[in-house]
């Protein structure tokens, strides 16, 4: 019987962990609706906006951009890696992690120097072993809003503007689904020059004040944008690979409940059986 009671315990123990995963996933589907929502009503604004910027500064000549435009001799870049705070999110850290590793790799191969601007806990905590992670940040995901994120953004701006880096990318998943999310690398300083040919710009627009005025406006304005629609992008997927994990979770604790029962039962059948073998073979030898 210490063997049927040790199954009862796993069984038990299975039973506990399913609880727990399961309400996982409900809380984290409740998150992702909300998180869903708002990274689906941000992503017109900052393409239209990203489209506007594009429109007006395609139409005039020379560098309008100043120095969010100037484009150096890269040596030294600096990679935003967006993770979240919290794990039991499947693949969801660990991808950008990866890619992160691969981009310094590419760079190693260039001679290009490259350090790590870590925004979240998981990212931070596997690649500070092996990169050089120049500055955390873990709080924004306590109060994720469009002024904290700019905050950082003008960080990353002073950053490139100073010449302490001479290009910044960020890396992130994007998120596309519940079930998918999509890594992404993205160019954020310096701005990426667009070709005049590939624009239209309306000669209905009125320009007040001047075009250059409205281009240098934008442009710090669409880079807290970016930055804030990759963290909002990276929030919803998180929630929606928790969702996903969990739920796959719990459907392989429910198999390996089943399984348990299973052997419990067969377990226990062989025990009744014999003590039946062992009463009727002691009444038969009572008989003898």
């Amino acid at each position: 019987m210490a063997n049927l009671k040790e199954i009862r315990n796993r069984i038990t123990s299975v039973q506990s962990t399913m609880q727990i995963t399961s309400a996982m996933k409900m809380v984290s589907a409740a998150k992702l609706k909300k998180a869903q929502d708002a990274i689906t009503a941000m992503r017109p604004y900052a393409e239209k906006l990203t489209e506007l910027l594009q429109n007006v500064s395609s139409s005039l000549e020379g560098d309008v951009g100043g120095a969010f435009t100037t484009q150096r001799e890269v040596k030294k870049v600096l990679i935003v890696a967006i993770t979240s705070n919290r794990g039991l999110a499947g693949a969801f850290n660990s991808n950008v992690v990866k890619q992160v590793r691969n981009l310094t790799e590419e760079y190693k191969g260039k001679n290009i120097e490259a350090e790590v601007f870590a925004i979240g806990k998981k990212g931070n905590d596997v690649l500070k072993k092996t990169n050089t992670v120049v500055e955390v940040n873990t709080a924004l995901f306590d109060d994720l809003n469009f002024d904290n994120a700019a905050k950082i953004a003008d960080a990353l701006t002073q950053k490139f503007v100073s010449g302490s880096y001479d290009k910044i990318e960020l890396v992130y998943n994007q998120f596309k689904n519940a079930a998918t999310q999509i890594i992404k690398t993205e160019q954020f300083l310096p701005l990426v020059p667009i070709s005049s040919s590939d624009l239209k710009v309306s000669s209905d627009y009125i320009f007040e004040p001047k075009k250059e005025e409205i281009v240098l406006t934008l442009i710090p304005k669409s880079l807290k944008t970016q930055l804030y629609k990759a963290v909002r992008d990276s929030f919803a997927a998180e929630h929606g690979a928790r969702m996903t994990a969990m739920h796959k979770a719990t459907d392989n604790a429910t198999e390996l409940r089943n399984q348990l029962k299973l052997t419990y039962n067969k377990a226990r059948q062989a025990a009744i059986t014999g003590e039946i073998l062992e009463i009727v073979g002691g009444a038969e030898a009572l008989k003898g």
